[in-house]
């Protein structure tokens, strides 16, 4: 996949810390959106939280950013311990962005 920022792209990442049952679906569902991001962040079996994000290339960069920052400058709720490393894919033409 090229790395145009004005290229529509989808990233997905996984969150491993404690990041279930505070607010960090909403928190990322809303930097999202400021970022014009549409997709989804849902709660794994395993105490994860994916995020999967589809618009343009640098902003869904840019919420990986906000994810991994530590310390958050954009109030994070929880603690991340770990974002792994993009799973870049095809667009699917989402829209929205819920929380799962």
């Amino acid at each position: 996949m090229t790395s145009s920022p004005e290229k529509i792209s989808r990233g997905a990442v996984f969150v491993r810390g404690t990041v279930q049952g505070v607010g960090f679906r909403w928190w990322t569902r809303s930097r999202a959106l400021e970022l014009g991001l549409a997709g989804f962040a849902r709660n794994t079996t395993d105490g994860r939280v994916e995020v999967v994000a589809e618009g343009r290339r640098e902003s869904v960069e840019r919420l990986h950013e906000l994810l991994r920052e530590d310390p958050s400058s954009a109030r994070r709720p929880g603690s991340v311990a770990s974002v792994s490393a993009p799973r870049w894919e095809e667009p699917r033409g989402e829209s929205g962005f819920v929380e799962r």
